[in-house]
């Protein structure tokens, strides 16, 4: 646990050493790029909430906020579709015509028209989240559900489970439930990217994707860059407690899997 801790911290420091050194060497122009040495502090004075304009604890709840609303649907949605699909063949053809038709769509791509049928409103938001989201779980979910080896299934119609209901319930939904979870957290990942392009039109005057545009109309570096760190931040934590869930409820993987 010690040598992992020690491994990423050392990674952190490269990385900001490398960014301070190239900042130096290659720009030191503050009105281009921010070193870390400034990037660093404004972040904690900003985290502090000792700026009226960029407060950076509302606007990370603000975002958190479109994020949960996006994402949550996406994974109800991004589930159920998947594993019909996965269990069925007739609804997996009927669906992928229509799922690789949208999914190479940049969510960006979706902004205007969200804009004419949603207005500028959280929900506007919460739907361009949910399009860059659902697909990864969509994906993950009918992989898990098409990898469920027949005998697990024909082994569970021996002891009476014959209806699909229970099938689904106690072999299916249990054997796809790492990959759906992996969807879980990729879709996450692509959600939380998602949250700056859904923001960046103004749906409210607060979140992470409002304030790095405003702050670019204030030419201010620092404060996009910051806002930037903010994201990744919340990203990585994000992450880590999908993480410590799937580990959970994957703990009988352990011993099983590398490492």
């Amino acid at each position: 646990m010690r040598s992992r801790l020690f491994t990423r911290l050392i990674s952190l420091s490269g990385f900001f050493l490398v960014w301070e050194a190239f900042y130096w060497i290659f720009i030191n122009n503050p009105f281009l790029l921010a070193p870390p040495s400034k990037v660093l502090p404004l972040f904690v004075e900003l985290l502090l909430g000792r700026d009226g304009t960029f407060y950076l604890p509302l606007d990370i709840l603000y975002s958190l906020y479109h994020y949960t609303l996006g994402f949550t649907f996406a994974v109800a949605v991004g589930f159920a579709v998947g594993l019909i699909s996965g269990w069925s063949k007739t609804v997996r053809e009927f669906m992928y015509p229509i799922v690789e038709l949208i999914r190479p769509i940049p969510p960006i791509a979706w902004i205007p028209i969200t804009i004419l049928l949603l207005k500028l409103t959280h929900t506007a938001a919460a739907f361009i989240i949910f399009i860059g989201a659902v697909f990864p779980v969509i994906l993950n979910t009918t992989h898990g559900a098409l990898s469920v080896e027949r005998i697990y299934i024909e082994a569970a119609m021996t002891l009476g489970a014959t209806k699909t209901t229970t099938l689904l319930k106690k072999v299916v939904i249990p054997a796809s439930m790492p990959a759906f979870l992996n969807g879980i957290r990729v879709g996450s990942g692509v959600a939380w990217m998602c949250v700056v392009a859904a923001e960046l039109f103004g749906v409210s005057q607060y979140g992470l994707g409002y304030k790095i545009e405003l702050a670019r109309l204030y030419h201010s570096p620092s404060i996009v860059i910051t806002y930037m760190l903010a994201i990744g931040i919340v990203g990585l934590i994000l992450d880590y407690l999908y993480r410590l869930v799937e580990n959970s409820l994957l703990k009988w993987r352990k011993g099983f899997m590398v490492e």
